[in-house]
């Protein structure tokens, strides 16, 4: 706020982590919709309290619409085979993914990198300290990792990701379902598997230590396995796009995904992948990008597009 040297926004845009139930985009945020995300924090207690601080500053500080946006609206175009879990529907409790505003914006580009390809089946790697792989076709999406919750999925920085449910069951017998919480949305994934040394890709990437290695090398061998297992589901890939802090400048991490994965048709190109460049494939491969993430980008759109008014 004090970067604004004075100027008033004409209109502000929130990212919102998860949006619940709806299908919209984007929601004006007035006094009905303020009180429907308070009743969906338990759903992204790591992020949606920090989500709600920031509206409810905005709100105070600027007498104009704000406007939020949700990182589950992509998803709602995947088929009820990826949304269902294999529990009773009658518990209402189903898979919604996220990040989708970065997927959203990353289809928004392919055309113009990839051409008709584009439109063919295209798996996105969105690699951070938060992570998850989506499954596009025709620039839909298809299908992705996190479900109910963003604690679900790949391994993370603090975050577990999908785990046999036996474990949780135990883990509920030895603690509170608040520090189950904490452990689980804290405490878990990279972290853990290090032995404490790092949550960070960086600082676990720069250690020498064997826990350090070993965390990456369990992160580099879930992802590819899951980009195997998208792959499998769709009869096929013709493309591979990495994004997200990870994804977009740990050049190693991006090798130990696409080494093994030659079967499948992609090669690295050693040269243009040090150096991050947009196109990493080596010739003959199918397409390998690297694509910076940008959520700002799609609020803004989603903000320009958005009339308050009706």
């Amino acid at each position: 706020m004090h970067d604004l040297s004075g100027h008033a926004p004409d209109i502000v845009g929130h990212r919102f982590v998860h949006g619940g139930e709806i299908v919209d985009a984007a929601r004006l945020v007035d006094a009905t919709e303020r009180a429907r995300l308070d009743s969906v924090i338990d759903l992204a207690p790591l992020h949606l309290p920090g989500n709600l601080m920031g509206l409810d500053l905005c709100r105070q500080h600027f007498a104009v619409p704000q406007i939020a946006c949700f990182d589950t609206a992509f998803h709602t175009t995947m088929p009820e085979l990826a949304k269902r879990l294999p529990i009773s529907q009658a518990l209402g409790l189903r898979r919604f993914g996220f990040h989708g505003l970065n997927y959203a914006y990353v289809a928004s580009r392919l055309e113009a990198e990839l051409g008709d390809v584009a439109h063919g089946k295209v798996i996105i790697a969105h690699l951070g300290s938060g992570a998850s792989l989506c499954l596009l076709e025709d620039l839909k999406s298809m299908d992705t990792t996190m479900g109910y919750t963003p604690a679900g999925g790949i391994t993370m920085g603090t975050r577990s990701g999908d785990m046999d449910p036996g474990v949780m069951l135990e883990l509920a017998k030895r603690y509170t379902v608040d520090e189950l919480s904490d452990m689980v949305y804290h405490h878990m994934g990279l972290l853990a598997l290090s032995n404490g040394i790092s949550s960070e890709m960086s600082d676990l990437l720069a250690s020498d230590s064997p826990q350090a290695k070993f965390a990456v090398d369990y992160f580099s061998r879930q992802v590819r396995a899951t980009i195997g297992s998208l792959a499998a589901k769709a009869g096929g890939v013709d493309a591979l796009v990495f994004t997200g802090g990870i994804g977009e400048h740990a050049a190693v991490i991006r090798e130990q995904i696409c080494t093994p994965l030659d079967f499948l048709g992609f090669v690295l190109d050693v040269s243009t992948n040090k150096t991050n460049s947009i196109r990493i494939e080596h010739h003959g491969s199918k397409p390998i990008l690297v694509i910076p993430a940008d959520e700002e980008a799609m609020i803004h759109r989603l903000c320009l597009t958005f009339n308050p008014l009706h």
